[in-house]
């Protein structure tokens, strides 16, 4: 009986997920393999291999890569400090980096356009301090700066709540034992952190290599990137056809780089035992 009632609660959530999850899939999957006139095709999927659609393909891998590597570099030791620090003193910290996550999206980055823009606040500093101004709106450096900003609380809050987990029982017996610091971090601290660092790598990898907003408003029209190729295939010219073709492509790369990174994560979790 409570198994009946249990799968009854679960019944709004299997709609859900068939009405949003299930069905958009499904229609992709149809559109990618069809022509307007509904026969099948391959040439949606295979126009990827098109040189401007494999130019902005790259060009996303290289921005995500880059995104989620300086992310990393910044959250790790940023982590590791927040971890250090006094119990009443985390919350508030935390509380700081998830506070710009409840402003809209497109609101930051808006704001990032107007910062950096030539007769910005950012230029006027620079100007009045007597130093160069940067000229790096509508360029990668503008987008990658901008997601970097936006999905570093994504890398940050899935290793410090793995760093705060470890118990500090072991890393005083490594010590007792005879490890030092250097040995202690890449032997312990580090495996350990792995899950958190493996989650947050596919929280900032994923929406950094599907992102078209950032590239759209602080690209200028002058950074292409695969996500915008779909949203202009869907948007504007109306081609459900070759925007589900690109989709289903640019959806294998990401199930491909989340499968890899939880295979690595595991096996970095399990090599501290």
């Amino acid at each position: 009986m409570r198994n009946i009632k249990r799968q009854l609660l679960a019944g709004p959530y299997l709609l859900w997920m068939a009405g949003f999850i299930l069905l958009p899939v499904v229609m992709i999957l149809y559109y990618a393999f069809t022509t307007t006139s509904g026969h099948f095709t391959l040439l949606n999927v295979s126009s990827i291999f098109a040189s401007i659609h494999l130019k902005s393909l790259f060009l996303s891998l290289k921005l995500a890569f880059v995104c989620t590597g300086a992310c990393l570099v910044l959250s790790y030791p940023l982590a590791m400090i927040l971890n250090n620090m006094k119990e009443k003193s985390q919350g508030f910290i935390v509380f700081i980096f998830i506070l710009p996550m409840w402003m809209n999206f497109m609101l930051r980055i808006l704001a990032w356009k107007l910062l950096l823009s030539n007769n910005g606040v950012i230029n006027t500093i620079l100007q009045g301090l007597g130093l160069p101004g940067l000229d790096i709106l509508n360029t990668p450096a503008a987008v990658v700066f901008c997601m970097v900003y936006d999905f570093l609380p994504f890398m940050i809050l899935p290793i410090y709540n793995t760093m705060s987990r470890i118990q500090q029982d072991i890393i005083e017996a490594a010590g007792d034992l005879g490890a030092g610091t250097v040995t202690i971090f890449f032997k312990i601290i580090v495996p350990l952190t792995m899950p958190g660092v493996v989650s947050g790598i596919i929280m900032v990898f994923v929406p950094a290599l599907t992102s078209f907003a950032i590239s759209d408003l602080l690209g200028g029209g002058k950074v292409l990137l695969i996500g915008n190729v779909i949203e202009q295939a869907f948007m504007q010219e109306y081609n459900w056809n070759l925007g589900s073709g690109l989709s289903l492509v640019l959806m294998i790369f990401v199930i491909a780089s989340m499968a890899l990174m939880s295979s690595k994560g595991e096996e970095g979790g399990a090599g501290v035992w």
